[in-house]
């Protein structure tokens, strides 16, 4: 018996594996970006009745592991305070080194405020460079200014 939402998270990532999908493939199939699907199917998102359903027959979960994707999940949990994951870890030194740049620019150009991670969006792409591969990542989020009472 699955008794949290960890439990089920590394269940699909083994059923993924076993089976041979992509996350596109996943995302195609719940209709919905690949970024965001993949973000709920590692636990991070809360999917509603359809969606939970289409990824519990991807991944063939049973109906109490489906009601565990729809649990309203404890958001940006990482295994420790800094990433030691390379990749999660590259992206932590990014916003050490380039986050008081980002921040004094976004002021700038917005104001007062900050970038929402809910009303937001993210893409991923590959960019083909004759120098090697790179790693485009859009991030996208409504500015929310911060109010004067």
């Amino acid at each position: 018996m699955i008794k949290n939402r960890l439990e089920v998270t590394e269940k699909i990532i083994a059923t993924k594996v076993s089976k041979g999908l992509t996350w596109e493939k996943v995302a195609k199939e719940v209709g919905l970006s690949k970024e965001w699907v993949t973000a709920a199917c590692l636990g991070q998102m809360t999917l509603n009745d359809e969606q939970a359903n289409k990824v519990g027959d991807l991944f063939n979960l049973n109906e109490n592991e489906i009601k565990w994707l729809k649990v309203v999940p404890y958001k940006g949990s990482l295994p420790t305070a800094v990433p030691y994951d390379p990749l999660i870890y590259r992206l932590y030194e990014v916003i050490s080194v380039y986050g008081l740049t980002i921040k004094e620019l976004i002021h700038e150009e917005f104001g007062d405020g900050i970038m929402s991670a809910i009303d937001f969006s993210m893409d991923i792409q590959r960019e083909n460079n004759p120098a090697g591969d790179r790693v485009n990542i859009l991030l996208s989020g409504k500015f929310l200014p911060y109010k004067t009472f």
